[in-house]
């Protein structure tokens, strides 16, 4: 049932995106039905639907109109090679294993864009709703002229009655009767309150389809243009997988499953290999058809396989099938879907318990919002990156203290009646050491030798959390070194990992420090210093 309530948005939807994308409509059902499959077979998520997209139809078509030359057939031969490029460029992209690249795609991160995604859906779908069609590119210019048509007075009030009545379909039916596919329903209303009222002439329809289904076909297409698609398909290839990924990992988040971007990309990269083979372009996740196979009960890819044979049952043996479907009962439909994205609840636990990440979240939804999916994607991960590096390059640190009646060691600052060690100062340093917070630590590790009361005879690093050293910190280090031997102060390492050691040992700094002086635990360290130095100490925890 999913699969067929999914059909009837899937085709105005890939006709639309074939004609933005400078392609022949039926191309767009082409390029659905095939992909559809592929991903059905090779693709890890359970519920994304793959089609045509409208953030790669502006890429296609300045791919593909240039090298077409005004030639319909010329342009669904490039658009058929331009998929195959891009298809390619995803599985060796996959096969190399750079899915992890989606790990960069954070909780805000996927918050901030479906919310984004969700506002941006239900704003292009208003003006269909109110029976009206806009020009606009863009969020912000789409309300204007969505508000300035209403204003003119272009609301055709009998398709604003179809599609509200759609959405109080859905919405008050799921609530009443949750098993009913309430989505199936409107779209059987929709369709018969044209009929019956004789409204094919007042309400926009979808019409009667192009008849015939796709035939296998190697596209050829000469060196130069070539070249061209190829470096064309490399950007294509970047913003489908950024917008499947986020997508992908999103869905998996809220059905508690686990994807693995790799096999993402490869599929995807498949789908579109296969779509050029049937005269196809370029496809993407899709950010609104799939909500609407969720929404219309979508558990498995047997959604889009249902979807695909539809379709190409719709082409051979029924294309006025679905001629008297008002496009407002469509819109409807997707306003639900969209408005069950938005991610409220989540955001506003982002408020209570990171500030910081909720701001994340609203940057990364601004930016899908006004500036579009890709660049509002990496906007996000460009601030996800910068909070990253900020906390790396002042991170937390602490002087380490014996707490009567508590294992281990703890700040001192959180436990002022710690009891520390004469002469030793325990250190711990919360982060890898690197060029940006080098110099902090040699400053901040300096400071508590100098506050030490009695005067400070040992440094012991407790250095866990260190997990890199680089050439600037080594560098650094270095420098520590020297300052502590002019002080008399020996310096010690408790906790270092091996790799790290081995990488002082390159520098050539492990030998100075001495493998003596490397302490498997805190307590070790402890023990070695008073063991050497003499000093009289009590533990307060005696093990």
């Amino acid at each position: 049932m999913a699969g067929l309530v999914l059909t009837a948005f899937l085709v105005p939807v890939g006709m639309g995106y074939a004609a933005a994308s400078g392609l022949p409509p039926i191309n767009g059902l082409y390029a659905t039905i095939v992909p559809l499959v592929a991903y059905a077979i090779f693709g890890p998520s359970r519920i994304l639907v793959l089609g045509p997209d409208s953030s790669l139809a502006p890429l296609i078509a300045a791919a593909v109109l240039p090298l077409a030359g005004g030639s319909p057939s010329e342009a669904v031969v490039l658009g058929a090679m331009l998929a195959i490029l891009t298809g390619s460029a995803l599985v060796l992209a996959g096969v190399a294993r750079l899915g992890y690249l989606t790990d960069l795609l954070s909780l805000p991160i996927r918050y901030g864009y479906l919310n984004g995604i969700a506002i941006t859906v239900i704003v292009a779908q208003l003006p269909t709703l109110l029976g009206f069609s806009i020009d606009a590119d863009g969020l912000i210019e789409a309300l204007v002229e969505t508000v300035r048509a209403i204003v003119d007075g272009r609301t055709v009030w009998w398709a604003f009655a179809i599609g509200l009545g759609s959405i109080l379909i859905v919405v008050l039916g799921r609530r009443i009767a949750p098993g009913v596919p309430w989505v199936a329903v409107a779209v059987g209303v929709g369709i018969a309150t044209v009929v019956l009222a004789g409204l094919q002439d007042e309400v926009a329809v979808l019409g009667p389809l192009p008849q015939g289904l796709p035939s296998f076909a190697i596209p050829t297409v000469d060196a130069a243009d070539l070249a061209a698609l190829a470096a064309a398909a490399i950007s294509i290839a970047l913003v489908a997988f950024a917008d499947t990924s986020v997508l992908s990992r999103s869905y998996a988040a809220r059905l508690g499953e686990d994807v693995d971007p790799n096999q993402e990309m490869v599929a995807l990269g498949v789908a579109n290999v296969a779509g050029g083979l049937f005269q196809g372009f370029p496809v993407s996740s899709s950010s609104s058809r799939t909500p609407v196979a969720e929404s219309a009960g979508a558990r498995t890819q047997l959604t889009g396989l249902v979807g695909a044979v539809a379709i190409a049952l719709l082409l051979v043996l029924a294309p006025d099938l679905l001629r008297n479907l008002p496009l407002a009962t469509l819109a409807g439909i997707v306003i639900v879907a969209a408005a069950g994205l938005i991610q409220v609840r989540g955001v506003r636990r982002l408020w209570a318990t990171r500030p910081g990440e909720f701001w994340l979240s609203i940057a990364c939804f601004i930016g899908v919002a006004l500036l579009g999916v890709i660049p509002g994607i990496f906007l996000a991960i460009a601030l996800a990156l910068g909070q990253f590096v900020q906390r790396a390059w002042r991170p937390h640190d602490a002087v380490l203290a014996r707490v009567p009646g508590l294992k281990g060691y703890h700040d001192v600052m959180r436990h002022p009646e710690g009891l520390q060690i004469p002469g030793l100062v325990l250190y711990r340093w919360d982060a890898p050491l690197f060029f940006a917070n080098a110099a902090r630590f040699r400053e901040r590790a300096l400071r508590a030798v100098r506050r030490a009361d009695p005067p400070a005879r040992w440094l012991v690093v407790a250095a866990e959390p260190i997990t890199d050293v680089d050439a600037t910190a080594a560098r650094t280090l270095a420098d520590l070194l020297d300052d502590l031997d002019g002080r008399g102060v020996r310096f010690a390492f408790a906790e270092l990992k091996g790799p790290v050691w081995d990488e002082l040992r390159r520098y050539g700094l492990a030998e100075r420090i001495g493998d003596a002086y490397r302490f498997p635990t805190i307590g070790t360290a402890v023990h070695g210093y008073v063991q050497e130095t003499g000093t009289r100490w009590v533990d307060p925890n005696p093990d």
